[in-house]
């Protein structure tokens, strides 16, 4: 329990001081690149089926694939979760 009330304590106190104006040491998390066609493939999935079962439309799915685009914010780090854990991801999904 002390481990957890530590660390509430030091989220508190670095949020009064962001609060207050005082600049705040923050680690920010940078989602790694995903091939999204590799990924899908490994999954055995369709464009369809990949797009269906994940949330994602065909359209920006294939835009992705084809590198015309690349997955950004939450996009990117929902495929980052479905390359490292793809059971536990379509899990939660059911």
């Amino acid at each position: 329990m002390g481990t957890t009330f530590d660390s509430i304590a030091r989220g508190l106190n670095e949020a009064v001081a962001h609060a207050k104006g005082k600049k705040v040491a923050v680690k920010a998390y940078t989602p790694a690149a995903v091939d999204v066609s590799a990924l899908r493939q490994r999954m055995g999935m369709t464009q369809e089926q990949f797009a269906a079962r994940f949330g994602f439309s065909v359209a920006t799915l294939r835009h992705w694939e084809r590198g015309d685009r690349t997955p950004q914010g939450a996009a990117l780090v929902l495929l980052n979760v479905i390359k490292r854990s793809p059971d536990v991801v379509q899990a939660a999904l059911l």
